[in-house]
This record gives C-alpha cells, structure tokens and sequence, in this order.
C-alpha cells in the first residue's frame, strides 16, 4: 500500500502540522518502504477535538446501530485480509502463513465479537430500586504497539466504538502502514466523522500529547512496563480513567503426569511465534526434575524447525535485535546452558535473531525474569509441585500461561494458585470473548470481550 501524507482526523485525511516524517522499514530487508507524518501535539489537539465533537453523536446512537456500523466495519478488515497480511508482512516481517491467520484474521473475529455485543449487551440495569446506566467515559486515547499491529488497534477501538466512545488512535511508529489501513477501512464502513481518528508519531511526542491532554477520558495503552507506569502516573494526576496491558514473563508449567511430548512441542511453538515478540508468550518452561533433560532434548528437536527467513521472521527493527541478543549474551555469562540459537546472526541481513533454548536457568537470572521479547526459552528445573509454584509466581508479571497435567482437575488446581491473569489448560485455544490482561505490573485492566466492553463504560445509578 502507498502511505498517505497526512492524518485520519474528522472523517478525512488532512496535512499534519508538520513536514518531518518517520520512515518504515522493512526488517526483513532492512529497505525503507514508506514514510508517515511524525505528528505533534496540534494534530493530537486537532483529533481530540473533532472527537469530542463528534462524541454526542455517536453516544446518543442506538446500540443497535452502532453494532451495524462495527458489522460493516468487520466486513471491510474481512474484505481486504490480503492487503492486511501483506502490510503487516512488509513493516512487521511476519511471515505470510502467520500474517494471514493471525494478524488479519483475528481482529476480524474481535470485530465480529464487539458488533453482536453491542447489539446484545445491557446498557441499562435494574438493581433493587436502582436503574443503572452503562454509559460511555468519552474521548478515549488509544495508543498501541507493533508486535499485533492490527489486533491491538481493534482489541481498543472495537469496544470503545460499541460503548459509544468516540477514539483518537496514535500506532507504533515501527508498523503505522496497518493503522493507516484500518483508517481506510473506517471511512469505507461509513463511522460518521470524528468517531475514529488517527495521528502517527513518536511516542515521546505524539503519544505524550493524547496521554496529557485534558480533554482525552480515558488513555489506554500496550506496551511496555516502563512506559505504562510513566501513562499511569500522568492519568492518575488528572484523576482519568486508564487501561494498560504491559509486560509478561508468562509460566509454562508441566506438571508429572503430563504429556511432556506435547507440552513442549506447544510450549515452544508458542515462544518462537511472531518472533517471541508476545507479551503473553510463555517464555518460561517448568519441569520436574525427572523429566527435566528428555524435555529440553525435546525443546531443542523442536526449535531447530524453526528456520529464520522462513518460518520464524526478523525482529522488528536494529533497536529490538540489538536488544534481545543481549539477553542471550546476559544468559550464557550468568551460567545457563545454551542449547539451541546463540547470539549470532544467523541472516547477513534483516533483524534475525536464531531461535534460542536455555537449559540450567535458575529462577534468580536475568534471562528468567526479565521481558526478554524475541524468540528465546527458558527451562527451569521444580523439585515438586509447591516449588513449582513458587518459581511460577516469582516475577514482578502475571499476564498469562499454560498448566499440563495428567488431567484437567489437577492443572485447574495449579492454575487457581498462579498469580496471572489467563491460563491455558492442557493445550486450551486463545478465547477471543475471554478477558485479556494481568496482575501484577502486568498492568491494570481487561481487554476482548465483555470485559474489555466494560473498561469504556461508567456508570450512573438512579434510585426510585
């Protein structure tokens, strides 16, 4: 697709305040493919201003209606999935067969979710002598991330819209291409103008300028924890409401008993997907110490399917590579047992980072509680199930993770005492209607679903 020059404000695309831009990036090729408006604070008071504008509007517009426009607005992102896959493709480096089943087709089914919720869900409740209205905060700021660069704009925008909030969306500068293809999709499902709103721009910049402006109701954010607690602070200074979904360092717990065979063959596919950049993945493998090596000869078999360039893509960008073959060095030099990947490059060119299993990592290394986001595993040895638990709780995250167990009672009863927001049990699917989002300083919040329907609402209680 060819990037347009100006901002998605007000139902039209309109010159940004500025002549400097910011250039996209294959990573892949490491080729510039495009450049996009680096927007300012008055192209962010421009959006948030034809938001408010159009904000009555769109609350006042029957559910009913506004489940009709999400519809149409699903059949334009279902309609157009090839160009999706090949944008995501171009400025992420997702391979293809991962771009189209993922990136384009999940916010398709997040879309679909929030146009039958808007339509069925009760905005109006009787409790006791009380009617109690849901009804919208307002101008909401959306800032997402490049790791799920479409999921994560519908994962916001889909619920704000069905709550009758009207969105100003400020995108990662590292796969802008994608926001502005669903910018396109907006104006091609007829949302009335002002509703959706779109600025590109660095995040010290752009995204500073909708998280502190004072007429945005609620500022919700993907990223990371360090950035979340910054948009945290700000909000809570303004007393606005905030969504944030940060950081993992997801469990992968394999309890005996389990199909050890199946648990890790799942467990790395989950790890090496999208390049490991996830922030639920489940980057940390727990075994018992009887099964302990045949899991990680496991693991390594595993991993070695997934070839650079092919099945696994780059990283996004220099910054993040530079980043994550750090970690690598940081796990070798603190005593972990290398036995797949290493820090080499293993392309001469694009941000590749070889897929990568530690063996003998100790709860306390670095690599085994910090956000590492590239496709690297640990495998941690447990003497028994209460040291398990122990080590599964034991970082400063709780977004997610997965239990294996000879039967599903028994992972149930580890998962209830995990400290994280989801768990798959036994090989359990991703539920696009379940609530999304951590304990913890995995952020404060829920996304997807009724749930994720709910943090766009307040209410209003009236007694009779």
């Amino acid at each position: 697709m060819k990037a347009h020059e100006g901002m998605y404000i007000g139902g039209a695309w309109r010159p940004a305040s500025t002549t400097d831009t910011i250039a996209v990036v294959n990573p892949a090729d490491e080729q510039v493919i495009g450049h996009v408006p680096a927007g300012t604070a008055e192209d962010v008071d421009a959006a948030v201003r034809a938001a408010r504008a159009a904000f009555p509007g769109w609350a006042a517009t029957p559910p009913a209606e506004r489940a009709a426009r999400l519809a149409a607005l699903r059949d334009v992102l279902g309609a157009r999935a090839e160009e999706i896959a090949a944008t995501v493709t171009a400025e992420l480096g997702a391979p293809p067969a991962l771009a189209a089943s993922v990136h384009a087709g999940l916010p398709v089914m997040v879309a679909s979710s929030y146009a039958d919720l808007a339509a069925a869900y009760s905005f109006e409740q009787r409790h006791g002598s009380s009617t109690v209205f849901l009804e919208p905060v307002g101008v909401v700021g959306a800032i997402t991330p490049w790791n799920y660069p479409l999921h994560q704009i519908v994962a916001k925008v889909a619920p704000a819209l069905a709550a009758g909030c009207t969105v100003v969306l400020k995108p990662a500068e590292d796969t802008p291409l994608t926001a502005q293809l669903f910018a396109e999709a907006v104006a091609e499902s007829g949302l009335p103008a002002g509703v959706f709103n779109l600025v590109t721009g660095l995040g010290p910049v752009a995204g500073q300028a909708l998280a502190e402006h004072e007429d945005v109701d609620l500022v919700s954010f993907t990223g990371s924890t360090a950035v979340g607690r910054r948009i945290g602070a700000l909000a809570g200074g303004a007393v606005k409401r905030v969504a944030l979904e940060l950081g993992g360092k997801s469990a992968n717990v394999v309890l005996p008993g389990a199909d050890l065979a199946r648990a890790v063959h799942v467990g790395v596919a989950n790890v090496m997907s999208n390049s490991g950049q996830t922030c639920s993945a489940w980057t940390r493998m727990l075994v018992d110490a009887d099964r302990y090596e045949e899991a990680v000869a496991l693991a390594a078999a595993a991993v070695a399917k997934y070839v650079p360039g092919e099945r696994i893509g780059p990283l996004v960008n220099a910054k993040q590579r530079e980043r994550v073959r750090g970690y690598i060095e940081k796990g070798v030099e603190e005593g972990a047992r290398l036995v797949a990947g290493g820090p080499e490059a293993p392309l001469p060119t694009g941000y590749y980072v070889s897929p990568t299993v530690f063996a003998d990592v100790t709860p306390e290394m670095t690599i085994a509680q910090e956000e590492i986001f590239g496709p690297v595993l640990s495998i941690l040895k447990y003497q028994d199930e209460e040291d398990a638990l122990r080590i599964a709780n034991g970082t400063a995250y709780g977004l997610a993770g997965a239990v294996w167990a000879a039967d599903d009672e028994t992972a149930v009863a580890f998962a209830r005492r995990m400290d994280t927001g989801q768990v798959d049990i036994n090989g359990g699917r991703f539920n696009p209607l379940a609530p999304f989002g951590g304990y913890k300083q995995s952020g404060v919040g829920r996304e997807l679903g009724e749930h994720g329907l709910a943090e766009y609402l307040q209410t209003k209680s009236l007694q009779f």
